[in-house]
Order: C-alpha cells, then structure tokens, then sequence
C-alpha cells in the first residue's frame, strides 16, 4: 500500500517545505488540491523540490478549464517531474461552477467522460503524430499544428483518476480511468455496497478487473500523536462531515444508513449561514461511520485492516509544526504501512 499525504500551506512559498518534509519522512507521494492554490502550480513547485515523490492534483477542477489547458499542464509536469505526475479530476458541484467560476453547466457524467476521452484524444495527437480528431457534445478538438505540440515524451502518458462518489461517476472510473480518488464523504458501508460494486461494473465494460483500477482511501482518517490531538481530530472531522452533509449530490451517502432527514436539516442551516450550527447534528455513531481514529502508534492495525482489503493508496496529513518526535512516529507508522 503506498501512502500519500497533501500540502499544509495556503501559499505557494511554503509548498517547498511541506514536499521536502513529506520526502524527508518517507511517504510515496503527495497531493495538491484546488483550494486556495493552483494544484498545477505547487505540482510544479514539488517537481522541483522532490527527488522520488509521486506527485497528483487531488484534486483539480475539470470544468472551468478546456481539456487542452489541462492536457499541455500535464504533459508539461509529466516531462519536468520525469514521469512522477498523476491527474487527478474532480467536476465539484453545480453551484461553484456556476456562481464561483461562471461556467455553464451540464450533466456531470457525461462531461467528464468526454473530458476524458479529449485528454486521451489530445496526448495520443501528441505522442504517435496522429491527427487530432475528437468530436463531442460537450468538446471538439480537431486542429494541432506542429507549432503548437510539444511532441512526444520519453514517459508514459500522466495517468487519470477521478474523483468519484455517486454510482455514474463509479463506473466512469473503472471503465475509463487509471485510478479513482474516494471521497472523505464515503463510509464502510457506502464503500462495500455502492463505490467498488460499482467500479467494478465499469471495470468490466473495459475488459479489466477491479484490481486494475488504483483506488485511493476513501473516509476520514483521524489521527495525532496523543489522544488530545485524536480529539481535536474527530471535531474536525465532525465539520467536515456536517459540510459535505448539506450539499445536494452526496445526499445518497446519507441515505444509505437513514440519515436522510439529518441531511435536511444541515441543508436548511446552511443556507441560512449557520455553519457553526452545523456539527451538532452530526453524531457519534456518524463520525465512527466515516473515520477511521487512533494515535499514530494504534491506528496501523485498523488501516491495514480495512484499507488492505481493496486500496492500493491512502492519505495521512502531514504533522502539524516541525516535531522531530511526530515525524519520527509518523515514519515509523508509514513503514508499517508500506511493509
């Protein structure tokens, strides 16, 4: 299993350190998500700053940009991290396409597997020489002068993973992609009858069996070096779970376990900007449904336990400071972990 972990830092400057940290205590790869920064950037920054890093955008916003933008960043860190570099998609919801990135918008499904087939289309244009010629609903490229390729690579092409929740986007994964990134928002339960049934079903579409497909974690993972950290950790993670409780498309994690009408009720106060509200909904038995908890010296057994059944990556976070003693306990659980 290898174990991933993602930046700490809201600033470009400090991404540097938070990669050279990560290499330092031995993990095999790290994430850039699309927050506050570009994931595209700091991955160019980690190329430059990681000697054996695994290097991913977890994830990066497809819609508001054309798949060729998406295409030439990713062959470009593909090229400059020398073959370390993993896409990772994600369509994010309705309204922040529209009211926080003011794009039209369409079925999620359906556009993204345009999306990836135009990704597919473009690099394939770019490494054998073969014209562009892909015709969609959604996308349509047919014109790549040799001025504007960048020709062929001595790499693999980037590798695709999407992030997937509901049952469409499950299937996209495992017909299409290499790899699929599992939501926080996703419990046991979800996971074993919903997320892998369904990756599976698109697997075999393509000729390919669920061991092909690179999943990575799913859930939260809740973990420090002392139980008061652990705590601070499950209250964290009781926001995060009320957060993504509220919005529409994950209503059907919810579902699954009764807990519909809780959802109803974090949609109602969110919408009237009562967030702090918002954890006290969230129980006990939920935060169990979602997380995985423990220090890092007991929670290996439950990793390995649950995770070693389908995935072949995690996410662990990065200590918080610069603790020698975290880093050394942290080391130590990774090496579990990877053994």
């Amino acid at each position: 299993m290898q174990v991933f972990t993602g930046v700490r830092s809201r600033q470009l400057s400090q991404v540097p350190i938070d990669v050279q940290l990560a290499e330092g205590v031995g993990f095999d790869g790290i994430f850039f998500s699309e927050m506050t920064l570009d994931p595209f950037l700091a991955a160019t920054l980690g190329a430059e700053h990681s000697n054996r890093l695994s290097l991913g955008t977890s994830i990066a916003l497809a819609f508001p940009r054309s798949p060729m933008t998406t295409a030439y960043m990713s062959w470009n860190l593909q090229v400059l991290s020398e073959g370390r570099f993993q896409l990772g998609l994600g369509s994010q919801v309705r309204g922040h396409n529209i009211r926080r990135f003011s794009v039209n918008w369409t079925p999620p499904g359906p556009r993204m597997r345009e999306y990836i087939l135009s990704l597919r289309a473009i690099w394939n244009c770019w490494q054998t020489g073969n014209p562009l010629n892909y015709k969609g609903q959604n996308y349509s490229f047919t014109l790549m002068p040799p001025e504007f390729s960048p020709g062929p690579i001595p790499y693999t092409e980037p590798s695709i993973a999407i992030s997937a929740v509901n049952p469409y986007m499950c299937r996209l994964a495992g017909e299409l992609c290499d790899g699929v990134l599992l939501h926080g928002f996703s419990t046991r339960k979800y996971t074993q009858e919903v997320i892998l049934p369904n990756l599976e079903c698109g697997a075999v579409k393509s000729g390919r069996k669920l061991d092909d497909i690179r999943i990575n974690g799913g859930g939260f993972i809740v973990i420090g070096k002392t139980n008061q950290e652990v705590d601070q950790g499950i209250e964290e993670a009781r926001r995060r779970i009320s957060f993504y409780g509220s919005t529409q498309v994950y209503r059907t994690v919810l579902d699954i376990h009764g807990w519909g009408a809780i959802g109803d009720q974090l949609r109602e106060l969110s919408l009237s900007g009562r967030w702090d509200e918002m954890p006290q909904l969230i129980t006990d038995e939920m935060v169990e449904a979602f997380s995985i908890v423990g220090t890092y010296n007991t929670i290996g057994p439950q990793l390995r336990q649950y995770y070693g059944k389908f995935a072949s990556q995690i996410s662990l976070p990065l200590p918080e400071g610069q603790s020698t003693e975290h880093e050394m306990e942290l080391s130590g659980l990774l090496r579990e972990l990877q053994d």
